[in-house]
């Protein structure tokens, strides 16, 4: 029987063609892989990624709410504290003179220098008093005529009475002269009225104060010929020793002001700058007005300062502290101690192991940073002022210093600052900074890690 078996050579298999679309999708994902890992380890060796691990772990600045956290604390204190109104005010002069000349005439003399104080009839400006002075005269001459005329009336009228007695002139003669004498009379009158009217005419050539006060700019120069009717006249006084501020308070606060006023009990009155930190002047309440704003629900009350040192000028702006009452040793904690939660407000307590509790406090009156409270409260207990925001109840803390330049390597200069080559002004700064925001700082600026220069050569291959 015949072996029919196939000794040829099997075909050999057809090699698998991987499809170009397939390949190049291998390609893409495999570079995605590539550039996440990429990000993913430069994220986690950047210093923002070491911050926000912290933050995530409930580190934040201070570590976790379990740890210990640094808080500055004062302790509560009893002390006397002012209940005060605070208001914006404006300072008005006590009295406002226009100094106009009250003859026309010309500017010979300016007595005063701008800015200066005057005392009320000094001597300001002179007009050219030639043409009053030549009035003064005739008139003076016309006097003197009538004068003298009225004097030989008179003999006369004298003479004449004599003669009637003896029947040797007619009574009518007499009544005659009794009728000049008269007459004449009253014409010396009438000139003794025209010589005082020219005397005042060239008195007005004085330009005198009429008020004591402070002088502001002239309002016209030596040579100009100036009139009554000028509108800014030669100068402008307004009296600022004392002077006054005008500002408002609300209504609710006049029972409490009248009565210290009936009673003429004084009511302190400060004067601040705009922005509060300077105190420009004090003074003493002097009056209110006497009818309430509808539109606002305020009343308008005056104040009255000494200005010896000229601080306050009119039309000037100012924060205004006026002094109600004082509350006498009243317990008083830091303002900043104060914080307001669902409760109510509370202040944070440091016991003595270190750890602190909440207390609820009723508050009142601020004076100076320190507000009067209610509280179940001793004298002397630390309550924390910084460092609350991450306070729970029963957590531990450690007390630092309220003053960065105080706490502990403050002073000392930081180690990396001449090796990292910073600027000497951010040095400084870096000094007042506490360890935890010095730290903080170096990571974000340099992830802690030296400067370029600082870093070894890399070895060649």
């Amino acid at each position: 029987m015949t072996d029919h078996t196939d000794t040829s050579t099997p075909p050999l298999p057809r090699p698998h063609r991987t499809r170009p679309g397939k390949t190049r999708r291998i390609l893409i994902w495999t570079l995605i892989i590539f550039i996440a890992a990429g990000l993913g380890f430069w994220w986690w060796k950047s210093p923002s990624s070491a911050n926000k691990s912290a933050q995530g772990n409930g580190g934040g600045r201070f570590g976790g709410p379990n740890m210990v956290q640094p808080v500055s604390v004062a302790e509560a204190r009893r002390q006397d504290i002012r209940v005060t109104v605070n208001a914006i005010g404006s300072i008005n002069a006590a009295n406002t003179a226009i100094v106009r000349v009250q003859v026309s005439g010309v500017l010979q003399q300016i007595n005063f220098k701008e800015g200066q104080q005057v005392q009320a009839g000094q001597l300001l400006a002179q007009i050219d008093p030639r043409a009053f002075q030549a009035t003064l005269g005739q008139a003076e001459g016309v006097l003197a005529r009538d004068k003298a005329q009225l004097d030989n009336a008179r003999i006369d009228l004298a003479r004449y009475k004599d003669l009637l007695s003896k029947d040797a002139i007619p009574k009518q003669q007499l009544d005659t002269q009794e009728a000049l004498v008269r007459q004449l009379e009253g014409t010396v009158k009438s000139d003794q009225g025209t010589v005082d009217s020219a005397k005042l005419q060239l008195s007005y050539t004085r330009v005198t104060a009429p008020i004591a006060g402070r002088v502001g700019l002239k309002q016209a120069d030596l040579g100009n010929v100036v009139q009554p009717s000028d509108t800014n006249g030669v100068v402008i006084i307004t009296q600022t020793r004392p002077i006054a501020l005008v500002f408002s308070v609300p209504s609710a606060n006049v029972p409490a002001i009248t009565s210290r006023l009936r009673a003429n009990e004084s009511m302190a009155v400060e004067a601040w700058d705009r922005t509060g930190k300077t105190k420009l002047a004090t003074g003493q309440l002097s009056t209110v007005d006497n009818t309430i704003d509808v539109t606002t629900d305020t009343i308008k009350v005056k104040a009255m300062f000494p200005n010896l040192d000229d601080a306050l000028f009119p039309n000037q702006a100012v924060s205004v502290v006026m002094q109600l009452n004082t509350l006498k040793d009243a317990l008083t904690v830091p303002q900043a101690a104060v914080l307001r939660g669902a409760q109510g407000f509370y202040v944070y307590v440091v016991n003595a192991d270190s750890t602190v509790s909440t207390r609820v406090v009723k508050p009142g009156a601020i004076d100076s940073g320190w507000m009067a409270v209610e509280a179940k409260l001793e004298a002397g207990e630390k309550v924390v002022i910084d460092g609350t925001d991450r306070l729970r109840e029963g957590g531990k803390v450690e007390v630092i210093a309220a003053d960065p330049k105080q706490r502990a390597g403050a002073t000392a200069p930081p180690a990396d600052s001449k090796r990292r080559n910073i600027p000497p002004e951010m040095a400084e700064k870096l000094k007042n900074m506490s360890p935890e925001e010095r730290r903080a700082w170096f990571q974000q600026n340099g992830g802690g890690k030296k400067d370029k220069q600082d870093k070894p050569a890399a070895p060649s291959n």
